[in-house]
């Protein structure tokens, strides 16, 4: 008889029934609510947020059950978890970032169709300017996003005497915006699509950084890069695209540095197995159902690709945990 526990199989099947609960609830704005009243009841939460009583009974002992709630009695409140990472506002705030997951669920739903035809089931342009509301939610994402990994991220650049930085496909700003208030001396130019820069320059606005960051509006493909940079950053970029046009990109951004300035890369990798990390692993997926070139490379691919490039000193870390990318760098001769 089989010693081989089955429980992973079984669990793995049905991980969808956790993220389908987690979207729905921040959807409906359960944690929202239940930090303005502290805790609640079933008639109080279903009269708020517009829920049919026996439904929203069962979503709310889902959330109970997976912890994000808790439950005493017969009222409902937030589990510090939720608290901390799901109530739009808190310091910690993911609710926005996780709205990008939200949108591609029902591509995963496909992946059997991608894999089969190679191509991909839902078309990059939905979220890269011809669908506005898309096209927001995916940028509104990836600044939320962005906010929690450049905690992590800015501390280790290396940018305290530069004066020019180019942040290609840096979609929101958000990158920018951190280093710009990390290092006073530089300026921010923040090249991405139309529509998206156009949401980058309202958030540069609000945060009051107009005069460090600034938008290129453009296709970093072919727009020219502006020379004199002391930096450039490719971060959450290259996974979209062919080996092709990255060995490209980063030629380009080779000649458009001064000598000895840096290039920073912020991306997901696997090994050199292309199975690991597991998340890297999936993303890669991710990548192919939602775009015609997208994947996830090796921290090996990425280095012999700045050699070529003219790029050297190449180091690569992993960011701390959970965030599941590596922080490369290399330097232009």
């Amino acid at each position: 008889m089989s010693t081989v526990d089955p429980a992973r199989i079984v669990e793995m099947a049905s991980a969808f029934y956790d993220s389908c609960v987690l979207f729905a609830a921040s959807d409906l704005g359960i944690f929202k609510k239940l930090a303005e009243l502290g805790e609640a009841d079933l008639e109080t939460m279903a009269s708020a947020c517009g829920l049919d009583r026996r439904g929203g009974q069962l979503l709310l002992d889902a959330c109970v059950a997976l912890g994000l709630c808790e439950k005493r009695e017969s009222r409902y409140r937030n589990s510090p978890e939720a608290a901390l990472f799901l109530v739009p506002g808190s310091p910690a705030d993911l609710s926005g970032a996780i709205r990008y997951n939200r949108d591609v669920y029902s591509a995963w739903g496909r992946l059997r169709e991608m894999v089969q035809s190679g191509k991909p089931v839902e078309r990059p342009e939905l979220h890269l300017g011809e669908d506005e509301d898309r096209t927001r939610t995916f940028v509104l994402a990836m600044h939320h996003r962005a906010l929690g990994i450049g905690q992590a991220v800015v501390p280790l650049l290396d940018l305290s005497e530069s004066k020019q930085v180019l942040d290609v496909g840096g979609g929101p700003g958000t990158y920018s915006m951190l280093i710009a208030r990390e290092f006073p001396g530089v300026e921010c130019i923040v090249l991405d699509l139309p529509e998206v820069v156009k949401i980058a320059a309202e958030l540069v606005a609000q945060a009051g950084m107009a005069g460090k960051v600034r938008t290129l509006a453009g296709d970093y493909h072919s727009v020219p890069f502006p020379d004199g940079n002391d930096a450039v950053l490719f971060f959450g970029v290259l996974h979209q695209e062919d080996e092709e046009t990255i060995r490209h990109l980063l030629r380009r951004a080779h000649d458009s540095l001064v000598s000895g300035a840096l290039v920073y890369v912020l991306d997901m990798m696997t090994d050199s197995s292309r199975a690991q990390p597991k998340f890297s692993a999936l993303f890669s997926l991710n990548m192919a159902l939602t775009t015609e070139r997208g994947w996830v490379f090796s921290d090996e691919d990425l280095e012999g690709w700045l050699a070529e490039a003219g790029f050297g000193n190449f180091s690569c870390r992993p960011l701390p945990p959970p965030m599941p990318h590596w922080l490369a760098c290399a330097r232009r001769s």
